[in-house]
C-alpha cells in the first residue's frame, strides 16, 4: 500500500501531466516506473538530505536496487534483466527525482561497467562477473576520464604494455564513479595495438582509488583518482572485442541514453516541490501561487519539462526499434539537462531563501546537474557532435 505522502506526490504528479504523456506508455512500463518510484519515496526521500550533507553514498543500497532488478536492467541474459529502453528510461527518470548521485550509481554499474563486458567481453568474463553485478554483489567503476583528457580520450595516457603473455599498466585515471568501492574496474588504456579495454581487480597490487572531496555537487555519489603503478594483468584480462575508442564510446552513449530520462526527474522534482511551496506560502495576504510572475515560472517549467519528457520518450522508442543515432542521443543529452538545470534554478527562485537550505531539493538538484551536464559530454562537446551532424565539417580541434 503507498503512503500517504506517495499517494499526495502521485495526486499532484497526474495534475501536472498536462498533455497527457502517461497515455504513451503501456501498463507494464507504468507498473514498473510505479515500483521505482515507490522505492524513491520509500528509501531514498527520507534520507538523501543526511547522506548530501555527509558526503555519503550508502554502499548497502546496491543490493537493494539489484533486488530490484535496476543494474544492468537493459542487457540481456547473465542474470540481467533484460528490460527495454523506455524502461530503463523511467527508471532513471525516478531515481534522479529522489537524487542525481543514486541515478549515476545505476548507470556506471548498468551502462558503463557492465554494458562493457556484455558489448565486448569474453562468455568467460560475461559468467564471471554480469549475475554478481546484476545482484548487486559486486561493484563496478568504468575508467576512461584522465585528468588531462576529459573531451579529448583519444590523447589518454595511460598505457598498457605487453610483458609476457599478460599486461603491465601504467597511467591515471579521474572522476572515476564507484571506484574506492568496486570490486571491478573497467579500465581503457592506449596500447601498441590501439586503445583496448582491460578487466582490473581493483585488489590488484598497484591499483590506488582516492577519492575526490570535498565536492559542491554529486555529494551523495563518489568519484576517484585512479593510479595505476606497474598494475600486472593477465592476458585474458583484456575484452577481447572491443579495439580503439568505439569501444568505450559506445557504453558512454549507453550513459548520454539515460541522462536524457534522469535529468527531466530531477526538473520535475524541482518543479513539484515549487508548486507545492507556492500553493502554501502566503505573501501580501495570498499564496505566492496567485500571483502572474510566480505562474509564469511555473508555466514555463511545466513545458520544458513535458516536451523534456517527449523527446526522452521518442529517444527510447527509437533506441528499442534499433534506429536511434548517436548524434539523437546527443540532442536529448543536450537539450535536456540544459533545460533541467534552468528549471532547478527557476524553482529554487520560487522558494527564496528557504530554497538554500536541504528542506528542498531544487538547489541540491542543481548542484547536482552540474555534474551530470558535465560527464558523459559536455554541452559544448555535444553542440559540436550536432554541429558536425548539420554541417558535414567536425571543429573539434
Amino acid at each position: 500500500m503507498n503512503s500517504p505522502a506517495t499517494e499526495n506526490n502521485t495526486a499532484v504528479l497526474a495534475k501536472s501531466d498536462i498533455l497527457n504523456l502517461d497515455a504513451l506508455f503501456s501498463s507494464g512500463e507504468l507498473a514498473l516506473r510505479d515500483t521505482v518510484r515507490e522505492f524513491v519515496a520509500e528509501r531514498i526521500r527520507p534520507n538523501i538530505k543526511d547522506w548530501y550533507e555527509n558526503a555519503h553514498f550508502p554502499v548497502e543500497i546496491a543490493k537493494e536496487m539489484g533486488a530490484l532488478g535496476l543494474l544492468g536492467m537493459h542487457l540481456e541474459g547473465y542474470g540481467c534483466p533484460g528490460r527495454t529502453a523506455v524502461e530503463y528510461g523511467l527508471a532513471a527518470m525516478e531515481l534522479e527525482a529522489g537524487d542525481s548521485g543514486l541515478r549515476t550509481f545505476v548507470s556506471v554499474q548498468g551502462s558503463l561497467a557492465m554494458s562493457a563486458i556484455h558489448k565486448w567481453g569474453s562468455e568467460e568474463q560475461k559468467n564471471a562477473y554480469l549475475p554478481g553485478m546484476a545482484a548487486g554483489e559486486i561493484i563496478g567503476c568504468f575508467g576512461l576520464t584522465e585528468p588531462t583528457a576529459g573531451s579529448d580520450p583519444s590523447s589518454m595516457a595511460t598505457f598498457a604494455r605487453r610483458d609476457g603473455d599478460g599486461w603491465v599498466l601504467n597511467g591515471a585515471k579521474r572522476w572515476i564513479g564507484l571506484a574506492s568501492i568496486a570490486q571491478l574496474a573497467v579500465i581503457w588504456a592506449a596500447t601498441d595495438d590501439g586503445v583496448r579495454g582491460f578487466l582490473v581487480p581493483t585488489d590488484t597490487l598497484g591499483f590506488t582509488a582516492t577519492v575526490i572531496e570535498p565536492k559542491l555537487s554529486m555529494r551523495a555519489s563518489i568519484q576517484c583518482d585512479l593510479e595505476f603503478e606497474d598494475v600486472r594483468l593477465p592476458a585474458d584480462a583484456v575484452l577481447p572485442g572491443a579495439k580503439g575508442l568505439r569501444g568505450p564510446f559506445s557504453c558512454l552513449n549507453e550513459a548520454r541514453y539515460g541522462i536524457i530520462w534522469g535529468a527531466m526527474g530531477a526538473a520535475r522534482d524541482s518543479y513539484e516541490e515549487a508548486l507545492k511551496y507556492s500553493l502554501e506560502r502566503m505573501q501580501f495576504n495570498k499564496p505566492l501561487a496567485a500571483y502572474q510572475i510566480t505562474q509564469q515560472k511555473l508555466v514555463n517549467m511545466l513545458l520544458e519539462i513535458q516536451k523534456g519528457t517527449l523527446l526522452a520518450i521518442h529517444t527510447g522508442r527509437m533506441k528499442d526499434a534499433g534506429t536511434l543515432e548517436p548524434v539523437q542521443i546527443s540532442v536529448g543529452k543536450l537539450n535536456n539537462c540544459r533545460e533541467a538545470i534552468q528549471i532547478c534554478r527557476d524553482a529554487r527562485a520560487i522558494l527564496a531563501g528557504n530554497g538554500i537550505t536541504l528542506d528542498y531539493s531544487p538547489l541540491r538538484h542543481a548542484n547536482n546537474l552540474e555534474s551530470v551536464r558535465t560527464y558523459e559530454g559536455t554541452d559544448e562537446i555535444h553542440t559540436l557532435i550536432m554541429g558536425s551532424h548539420i554541417t558535414g565539417i567536425p571543429a573539434f580541434r
